[in-house]
Order: C-alpha cells, then structure tokens, then sequence
C-alpha cells in the first residue's frame, strides 16, 4: 500500500495549497528553530485554508509541555510532533498538556535504531524516523539505510505508526517506501528551491513517486 504524505517545513500558503493538492494527509511547521521556523501567528496563517480531512503537524524542540500546547493552540495544529531526542516520560507529559496526538522524533546513526527505541514506539502516537546529524535537529537532506533499519522497525511497528523522514527526495522515495514500508513519507528540503520555500514541481514529483510503490 502506498504511505500517506507528509510535507513539512511550510513556510507560505501557496506552498501548503500546493500540497493539499498533491494530495498530503499532513502538512508540518515547525516552531523548534532553523530556517524555516515560523511563529505560531504565521503558522495559522499558512495553515488557514487547510481543509477537513488533512491534518497538521507543529515540530518542536525541546520546549516546556504547556508552552508547546500554547504555540500549538495559537497556530491551530492538530498534533505535536517532538524533536530534541524526547523521553516516553516526555511524550506522556506533552500529550497530558495537550490533549492530542504526539508523534516522537527518533534519531538513527550507524543504520540502527537508538536505544530506547521500543519505549517511544510504545508511547508515541507515530514515531518519526530521521538521520542524525550532529548539531541539527533535522530537515539536513541526510537519508537513512533503510534496508540496514528494516527488521528493527518491522519488529516495532505493531505498537505505533511509523514516519520516514531524512532526506527524501523525488528520484529515492520510491526506493525507500519499496525497503521500509512506511505509514507516512516526509519531506522537507528534498522538494524545496530554498529553504522553506516548495517547489511545486518537486513536490507534485515526489507525491507520483511515493504513490507509485504499491
């Protein structure tokens, strides 16, 4: 089955108007630093003309759990999505704070899954596989070894939905959705002419090649 889309990082409402018609199931802004960070003001702005049935994602680094149900609540997103290496612990506080859906943010290096995987998968309403890369949260382009992650992932799947992120692009997503059977696909820089700005060229490229697969 194809993954449902995610494109993240959306810094303008045409971009975000691009990808509903691309067809995203989400679409991603991000309040934890780096280019293309946005206030929750203008994350409600790009997210305004978001239609039922698409849900919105507000990335986040590490941030106290009532400051993040704030800015998420102020931009109007509907899940957190938490980057900063997050403990279960931390998962269970952000989403008592919130109210809603919590995805989880799992760094991979070296074609392993950290440890402490299997805790996040456990609590995480979706855990959000991307490269780690030091002095980056994410959005680095840097792809993961997907088939080296494959049976870790497979044997953690049953618990939550699985995100693949890390550097996706057009021309490898087809590949990596063939080796590791994500829920969601998730780019960023990969169809982007600047940072947080879409190339809607790209974008329609890269949403005909995940749905290819399957």
């Amino acid at each position: 089955m194809a993954p449902e889309l995610k494109f993240c990082g959306l810094t303008r409402a045409a971009d975000a108007a691009a990808a509903v018609a691309a067809g995203a199931r989400y679409l991603g802004v991000i309040f934890a630093g780096g280019p293309r960070a946005v206030t929750p003001a203008a994350a409600a702005a790009v997210l305004g003309a978001v239609p039922p049935g698409v849900d919105t994602v507000g990335v986040f680094g590490r941030l106290e759990p009532s400051r993040m149900a704030e800015q998420a609540a102020e931009a109007g997103v509907s899940t957190l999505q938490l980057h900063g290496d997050p403990t279960p612990a931390e998962l269970e506080a952000a989403r008592a704070a919130w109210g809603g859906a919590v995805w989880a943010v799992l760094r991979c290096e070296r074609g392993q899954l950290p440890e402490g995987a299997e805790g996040l998968f456990r609590s995480a309403d979706a855990v959000v596989l991307d490269a780690k890369v030091p002095g980056a949260l994410g959005g680095t382009g840097v792809p993961l070894p997907w088939q080296a992650l494959r049976d870790d992932v497979e044997r953690l799947r049953s618990h939550c939905r699985v995100v693949l992120a890390g550097g996706l692009r057009p021309d490898n997503v087809s590949q990596a959705v063939r080796e590791l059977a994500p829920d969601v696909v998730d780019v960023s820089s990969g169809v982007e002419e600047a940072p947080g700005i879409k190339d809607h060229a790209r974008l329609r490229a890269f949403a005909a090649a995940a749905r290819s697969v399957g």
